[in-house]
């Protein structure tokens, strides 16, 4: 039986929010578009309690309320939906082969916004205790330690966000930050030393998380190898992120920290293929920036289509 790949004129790989902007607009030029977005829409965003930053949102947005309305508009706008993982991305000629769940796809473009995930904190404890006191979600999480200490580590925006959704249901929230002081937005700083409920604790890292059957202690080290000992039922790490740039591993190029090089336009070393949002170099890390990046690869990648000019 003659099976053949279906045909696209975009593919978009990746569900998060650079993603879904990246569909909507090619979609809102004319264009035929698959984004594959290996689960649920939204990415690492469906988190967050409140997004700051995003214009039109005065007050902030929730990420599981952006993403959807993110989704539907893509959607409204001719994109089509695909929930499978993208399992390997390759050059074919002038176009791009997408395969996913066994089946294979065709692109004249590609678009990658695989965005980033939270790094591990590499001790003793993390592993074992992952869902019985150890999380990356506060949301999710948090109202099952109401009346209880829970510590979060790292004091970046998205610890310091965390620590504040935290405080609505714990009795206490620490914030651990390896750094001399908090590192996030002043925004945030403001938020979190005007908050009774959290403590930080700057200068100190997470060594071992310590319990029997769940978490019941986080043990941190300062710079001088001083340790300390803090009770809690749940740990919440916001360490840092990594880039999920797997796919473009020997495609394309890489920067230094792992993400994907792009031009001023967004475009890799590869021929046809595209980076946007967390996943490329010289992103801001931030969702205001990743819905710019969005953006700007799809019209990229349009008016490569169009010309066909790769310079």
């Amino acid at each position: 039986m003659d099976i053949r790949m279906q045909d696209y004129d975009i593919i978009v790989i990746g569900g998060g929010i650079a993603g879904l902007s990246a569909a909507l607009t090619a979609a809102r030029l004319d264009r035929r578009v698959a984004i594959f977005t290996g689960g649920v829409p939204g990415g690492e965003l469906l988190n967050i309690e409140r997004i700051d930053g995003i214009a039109g949102h005065e007050d902030g947005i929730a990420g599981y309320d952006l993403c959807p309305i993110a989704q539907e508009q893509a959607q409204g706008a001719g994109a089509e939906l695909v929930m499978d993982t993208v399992d390997s991305l390759a050059p074919q000629g002038e176009r791009w082969k997408v395969s996913a769940a066994g089946s294979d796809y065709s692109a004249g473009a590609v678009i990658l916004a695989t965005g980033a995930h939270v790094a591990k904190l590499g001790v003793p404890g993390e592993e074992e205790f992952t869902g019985r006191g150890v999380s990356h979600c506060a949301t999710c999480d948090g109202p099952l330690l109401r009346g209880k200490v829970a510590l979060v580590a790292g004091g970046g925006d998205s610890g310091m966000q965390e620590a504040l959704t935290l405080a609505q249901h714990c009795e206490r929230v620490v914030i651990a930050e390896k750094g001399p002081a908090l590192q996030g937005q002043a925004a945030y700083r403001q938020a979190v030393e005007a908050e009774p409920k959290i403590e930080v604790v700057a200068g100190h890292e997470v060594i071992a998380i310590e319990g029997a059957d769940k978490v019941e202690a986080v043990l941190l080290r300062d710079a001088n190898g001083g340790e300390r000992r803090i009770e809690a039922a749940g740990v919440f790490s916001f360490a840092g992120l990594e880039p999920n740039g797997s796919l473009a591993a020997g495609i394309a190029e890489l920067a230094p920290d792992g993400r994907v090089a792009v031009d001023a336009s967004l475009r890799t070393s590869a021929k046809g293929l595209f980076a946007a949002g967390n996943v490329r170099s010289g992103n801001a890390w931030r969702a205001a920036s990743a819905i710019g990046d969005g953006t700007t690869a799809a019209a990229s990648a349009c008016a490569y289509l169009d010309s066909g000019v790769w310079s």
